[in-house]
């Protein structure tokens, strides 16, 4: 999964609003749309603070997988 389907299946699990979210990043829903929507995507800092508020890793965040080696 990309950011994007990452953000929105996340937020919706932890039961969170695009407003929500956005007024403890301090930015605007709209921004937060365009997250979920991949037209723009979040400074490192904002990454992190979005990981943190949904209590999540930033690898799970951004959907890295490992291989198994």
């Amino acid at each position: 999964m990309t950011f994007k389907q990452n953000l929105r299946k996340l937020r919706k699990a932890k039961r969170v609003s695009q407003t929500e979210l956005a007024d403890y990043l301090g930015i605007s829903q709209r921004t937060i749309s365009h997250y979920e929507n991949g037209t723009a995507e979040p400074s490192l800092s904002c990454l992190c603070q979005i990981a943190d508020y949904l209590n999540v890793s930033l690898d799970d965040l951004l959907g890295r997988v490992f291989p198994n080696i």
